[in-house]
């Protein structure tokens, strides 16, 4: 039972951090129905900036929490602006997105690899505390706490933005029926441009933990990251964020109870679970009728 209790809850923490690193990839497509492939480089650039926020400038890694906000808004912006509204005017949106954002990523992990080199680049693992903290007697490293919360509160925040924001129904019209949106005048292109930052910025977020969720962040773990992202989102359903709780639960809870268990087949489980929930429902465990309230 205490293994049980062990995987479980351990599950339950991944899972909630995995629900962040597919957050934005699914906001991203949700609003503009674009396939972000470069999502995992963008994520791997959140873990060197908190590498490089710690190593260089010796300070927390949490600092680099704003400053991926602030690099998102910086590079999200006009990243948008000369990509997004051409994508949008093809005659394929979707495809063509699969295509330019997937030439965005390698161009990603090429800059990444001349900046920082091919070696693995760990954090400290006193610098988010130097204990562990438990509960029902199992005990977890501080930073997989931390990595939950923030993921917590990241979740809280989007929340409050689908549901107390003025934009949340203009957001919500728009991932409804965007050329319904636009014929009713609701400024789509700033709708956009907010969710597309705020998709970068949730990556670079779910970066700074991913040193010590994965161990250690390395300029060929964009194109997994993405992979794992987007079973994920098809897991819970591609579109609807709220969706990505789900498909981020039912992962962390599968890729540790395999770990526990049969540790040969935790790569292999999470996939298969994304193969068997496809073929009852297509659509995603929550399907896509479901919307954040």
């Amino acid at each position: 039972m205490e293994l049980l209790a062990y995987a479980v809850i351990g599950g339950i923490l991944y899972g909630i951090f995995f629900t962040l690193v597919g957050l934005g990839l699914n906001l991203l497509f949700g609003v503009m129905r674009i396939i972000n492939l470069a999502h995992g480089q963008f994520i791997v650039l959140g873990g060197y900036l908190a590498w490089t926020v710690t190593n260089h400038l010796g300070l927390n890694p949490l600092w680099s929490l704003p400053l991926s906000i602030l690099c998102a808004i910086i590079i999200g912006w006009p990243l948008y602006r000369a990509v997004v509204p051409r994508l949008q005017r093809s005659d394929d949106p979707e495809m063509l997105s699969f295509i330019l954002f997937f030439g965005i990523g390698q161009m990603l992990t090429a800059i990444t690899m001349l900046m920082f080199g091919a070696d693995q680049r760990s954090l400290p693992e006193n610098a988010l505390g130097s204990g562990s903290l438990g509960l029902f007697g199992q005990e977890f490293p501080d930073s997989w706490w931390w990595a939950a919360g923030v993921s917590l509160v990241s979740l809280a925040l989007l929340w409050l933005y689908f549901s107390r924001t003025r934009l949340r129904y203009a957001t919500r019209a728009v991932m409804s029926e965007r050329d319904e949106a636009v014929a009713t005048g609701i400024d789509v292109r700033r709708v956009s441009t907010i969710a597309f930052v705020a998709g970068l910025a949730l990556a670079g977020i779910a970066g700074a933990f991913v040193p010590y969720l994965l161990g250690s962040v390395s300029p060929d773990l964009g194109d997994g990251l993405t992979t794992t992202a987007f079973a994920i989102v098809i897991i819970g359903s591609l579109g609807n964020p709220l969706g990505t709780i789900v498909g981020g639960l039912v992962f962390g809870l599968g890729t540790m109870l395999m770990q526990t268990y049969y540790s040969s087949w935790s790569n292999v489980v999470p996939y298969a679970l994304l193969m068997i929930i496809v073929l009852i429902r297509p659509s995603g465990l929550l399907g896509k009728a479901v919307r954040l309230a």
